[in-house]
């Protein structure tokens, strides 16, 4: 199978505040080197991209010698907590931006959907917005025309096609984009998050149309999730970046596993560490998982029930803030989410240290490997703190009634229903 795309030790390095080396003499200096081939004479060591804690220098590596191969008509899964450079080498592939160190060999066109309203200008309309995303990618204006009807369909604007697109919605701006990315003649497919800005419906089209191209077509794709679930369903292989580096890189599953795994604590017990230059009012301070007996423990006994205890810091009041608990299974499978609402009430505050609790009943979960993640927000207005995969646990088969289907998929949640007999004379 040949390849789509190689990366060879792509390095990225930014410099924070000021861009400029300070002189006219350096900034030519730094030109003429580049012109050449050569490397940047003022570059800097850095630091890795860490950015929960405060730098010595201005400069950090956004990517550190990151290398990869794809082949022709692979689905690659980008995984990685925020800030681990996924969205940087994206814009790398996609010719945004320009590495520092490394190179890249690229087999073909590539169509990329970065962000909501990628390449689409605002005051045209969305018919000429598939036509103008056409010509970038090298379309004639015939090869536009023959997949326009399919596009317009896929996406569902028809109605609103000769609208400027700055009218339309999020929603829409996403639905149009990601037609014309994926109907259009390319042969490398870049899809960031920004799917999760559709709804549902719209999300589960775009991930058949993915697995479409890739398998059908032939074409490649590279796609960023935090959705597990999405990742090892779709993907065939994936790569886990932390820091800005490559941290392991194989097939889907069991890089998925170890990246869901990461962190657990055998204690059952996690202090979690904000970035100290947030002044919204609220940060995560611990999060504990106790069993029946009380205690921190990351093994769970199926029949009995657990607690999940949450503590955190308010310095400043806040209106309406919710905290909520998303319990994920090993495979991505988002299992259940509570939420705590409005536990902060602005007319009867306590600033300070805080701490709320809640239960999962016995025989509830199957035995497996879970995640816990935990977000702080006001609904619809400003996410204070997001912290996925805090946690993990596991959920051991102790002599529950359904140890007899030990080994058999009954699913991820056991639910005791009621049941009663019926006679045949009473149930006619």
């Amino acid at each position: 199978m040949s390849l789509a795309l190689k990366v060879e030790n792509i390095s990225k390095q930014y410099r924070l505040g000021n861009v400029g080396s300070g002189t006219l003499v350096e900034d030519l200096n730094r030109w003429w080197s580049r012109i050449q081939g050569k490397p940047d004479p003022l570059l800097k060591i850095g630091e890795k991209n860490d950015r929960t804690s405060k730098g010595q220098t201005d400069y950090v590596w956004a990517l550190k010698d990151i290398g990869f191969e794809v082949s022709q008509g692979e689905v690659l899964g980008i995984i990685g907590k925020n800030g681990a450079g996924k969205s940087t080498l994206l814009k790398i592939l996609s010719k945004i931006t320009a590495p520092t160190e490394g190179q890249i060999k690229i087999n073909g066109r590539i169509a990329s959907l970065l962000e909501v309203g990628t390449g689409f200008h605002p005051e045209l309309t969305g018919r000429e917005n598939i036509f103008l995303n056409g010509a970038i990618l090298g379309m004639t204006h015939k090869e536009v025309k023959r997949k326009f009807d399919e596009i317009v369909d896929f996406a569902g604007v028809e109605r609103y096609i000769d609208t400027p697109v700055k009218r339309y919605s999020s929603g829409m701006y996403v639905r149009l984009a990601f037609a014309v990315a994926a109907h259009l003649e390319n042969e490398i497919l870049i899809v960031d998050e920004v799917l999760a800005v559709g709804d549902a419906e719209f999300q589960k089209k775009c991930l058949g149309k993915m697995g479409e191209v890739s398998k059908g077509e032939g074409r490649t794709v590279l796609f960023v999730s935090h959705n597990m679930g999405t990742v090892t369903q779709l993907c065939t292989k994936a790569v886990w970046l932390v820091d800005g580096r490559v941290h392991m890189a194989g097939s889907a599953e069991p890089v998925v596993q170890k990246y869901l795994s990461h962190g657990t604590k055998d204690s059952g017990d996690v202090f979690i560490s904000e970035d100290q230059t947030s002044d919204n009012g609220f940060k995560f301070h611990r999060l504990t998982l106790l069993n029946s007996e009380g205690q921190p423990s990351s093994l769970l006994d199926i029949r009995k029930p657990s607690t999940i205890r949450i503590e955190y810091d308010l310095t400043k009041p806040i209106t309406d803030l919710d905290i909520s608990v998303r319990v994920n299974h090993s495979s991505g499978a988002r299992v259940f989410s509570t939420v705590k609402f409005s536990c902060f009430n602005v007319q009867k505050h306590t600033l300070g240290r805080q701490a709320a609790e809640v239960e999962i009943p016995g025989n509830f979960l199957a035995p497996g490997t879970y995640t816990i993640s935990i977000g702080g927000h006001v609904p619809h207005v400003a996410l204070l703190a997001l912290h996925e995969s805090v946690l993990s646990f596991e959920v051991e088969e102790t002599g529950s009634n359904m140890a007899r289907y030990k080994g058999e998929n009954y699913g991820i949640v056991l639910v005791d229903f009621p049941w009663k007999e019926l006679s045949v004379s009473a149930h006619r």
